[in-house]
Parts: structure tokens; sequence; C-alpha cells
């Protein structure tokens, strides 16, 4: 296990703030932004690679500063040429993340927090608890990783991002958000922000608050249930953010806010899959508009939850079809290695 340094994290620090800090150890404040770009555009892990910097001042930060990269511990290619990588940090917490190749684009499936606090009843990472929330830096970290692996295996660049991995995003928000906006800069990585989606269980006043800050990307919501009774069954966090709850803020997100919004919906067998849950579903998206992605369910070792049956599911999204509500069966990726949505734990 690496032992974490005292040093202060330099990723952690704006660019102005760079500046000043350049300015206090009696160097030129020009000398910050090009450290800036060698931390986010670069992607650098070490001063030594910062070659346009002498030796004495790649010193200098070494003695007052720290990068903390992720290091790739292993990764796994799954039948259907999925990726997940696990990653170390750099106090010997593990977290996963996916690359899910297409024919028209590359999408990389990022993690937030070191396990989850919601505890949804169909999801591994919510066993493990909450451990910590990730920097700006390992979110970053994760992105030119899985940004590598669809260079090298697929000959393709990086083209979506989404916030569906281990953790609940909007707990970690300053960080998501400031590492949404490293991604997208001209300083960092220059992705476009409808390319990125942000998945929450559904934090009302988080929501809110992504319509007051105006924010670029999409959002999702992780329904899987269209009214309390069943969702309380399942995801614990609705005792406390009910559908009507989540639905205002919804709607008041989407009057600040032009991305695109998408309600995830796992379809479980003898639960959630009736053409009564359709209709209560439709009832949702009457209220609040948005696109409905029907997922299968994978299966985590847990007693109590089957996969829906595709007769069923397809009754279900025809239904919603002719309702007017474009809904979408997302077949699951990365089975064989444990990489679909729901089965990110860590197993090490």
């Amino acid at each position: 296990m690496q032992v974490l340094s005292t040093a202060k994290d330099i990723r952690a620090l704006s660019k102005t703030a760079l500046k000043e800090e350049f300015s206090v150890m009696g160097e030129k404040a020009f000398r910050g932004n090009q450290v800036y770009e060698w931390l986010w555009k670069k992607g650098a892990h070490s001063f030594d690679e910062m070659t346009n910097l002498s030796k004495d001042l790649r010193e200098k930060l070494k003695l007052n500063f720290a990068i903390f990269p992720i290091q790739v511990e292993d990764k796994q290619i799954s039948n259907d040429k999925t990726i997940k990588g696990s990653f170390r940090l750099s106090d010997g917490k593990l977290i996963e993340g996916v690359l899910i190749p297409a024919e028209d684009r590359m999408t990389a499936c990022v993690s937030s927090q070191v396990g989850c606090s919601l505890g949804c009843k169909f999801c591994a990472t919510g066993k493990m608890g909450r451990i910590r929330n990730l920097s700006v830096g390992e979110i970053y970290d994760q992105v030119i990783a899985i940004r590598n692996w669809a260079n090298e295996y697929y000959n393709m660049p990086l083209t979506n991002i989404v916030f569906m991995g281990m953790g609940e995003p909007l707990l970690n928000y300053a960080n998501v958000i400031s590492a949404i906006d490293k991604i997208t800069s001209e300083d960092g990585l220059n992705m476009a922000s409808d390319r990125i989606t942000v998945s929450t269980a559904g934090i009302a006043k988080m929501i809110r608050k992504m319509g007051d800050d105006a924010v670029k990307f999409n959002l999702a919501l992780s329904l899987h249930a269209a009214n309390d009774s069943k969702r309380n069954q399942i995801m614990p966090i609705n005792e406390s953010n009910d559908l009507d709850s989540i639905l205002e803020a919804l709607a008041y997100f989407r009057s600040k806010v032009k991305g695109k919004l998408t309600y995830e919906y796992i379809a479980f067998k003898d639960f959630n899959e009736s053409i009564d849950d359709a209709k209560e579903l439709v009832k949702i998206c009457k209220k609040v508009p948005a696109k409905v992605n029907i997922i299968e369910y994978n299966p985590i070792g847990e007693e109590g939850f089957a996969k829906a049956d595709s007769n069923k599911i397809n009754l279900f999204q025809n239904y919603l079809d002719k309702h007017g509500i474009t809904a979408t069966i997302r077949r699951s990726r990365g089975k064989d290695i444990d990489a679909a949505c729901g089965q990110l734990a860590n197993k090490k």
C-alpha cells in the first residue's frame, strides 16, 4: 500500500490559486499556466515529465506538492469487447471503471466514490458502503486511462462519459463538477459537455442545485420503480427523497438546463415489469418528459432479484412507445467480467 504524502495536492488548486503559489515561491506566475497545462491537458503524473520547467523548479515542486495519480491495477476484456479496469488509489483503495465500445462511440463509465452509502438492494457497490469521495484528479485519471484503452485497443477516440460507476455523483458534487470542468475546458481535454451524463439515484436538493448552477451536461435518474411503495423496497434513498420531490426537482432542472434527461429503469422479474407498472411510468413521463432506458438486471449474487422475461420487457417497451414515450432496451455489456450495470464492487 502506498502512503499518502503530507505535501499539498497540486491538482486541488485552481489555475488562479496555482499561479499565486508560484508567486509565493518567488517564481513567475506564468509558470503556473505551464504546470496547469501539464496536469490537465497532458495528464502528467509526475513533475519530471514537465520538461519545459527547470530541474531546480521541478525539485522545488516535489518538495511542496504531490500529484497522487491513480494506477491501473488490472484490466479484463469481455467477450463483447467491453474493458473493465481496476484502479489503485494513492491510499491503497480500489475503484473500477469501464470502457464500453460501440460502432459509433466509445463510452467511459467512471466512478465518483469508493463504495456508496445509498444501499440500493440490486447494486453490488451499495453492499460496500461509502468509504470516501474521489478527488478531482482521481476522477480525471479514470477518463485518461479509459481514453488510452479506446485508442490502444480500438483505434478510436473517447466520445462519451457516463458517471454511472461506483458511488452517487451528487454526494461528491463539488469534485464531480470540477472534474467535468477540467474534462470539457479548452485548458483540459476539451470534450463536449453534451457527451457527458451524470446519473443519480435521486437527491432532490442537488438536482435543483444543478439547475441553479446551469450545468451543461446531461442527467439520468435511476428510477427503477414508478411508485413510492416499490421504490422504497429497493432504494432506501426514496424514503427521504420521494418521487414527488424528485419530479418537482427535475421539472425545475429542466426549466434551467438544456441537457437531456433520461430515466433508467432496471426490469426485475415479477416486480416492476407489468403493464400496470408501464402505466405508472407513463404518468411520470407526462409530468416530466424524458427518454426511458429499460435495462436488463445483472445478478450480483443476492437472493430476491431475477432478470425479467424478454417478452415482458418487449411488451413494456411497446406500451411506452404507443403512449409517445421514447424507450430503448439497453442490453447489458461486460456481464462475463462483472462490468455491467450494478456489478462494480471490487471483488478484490
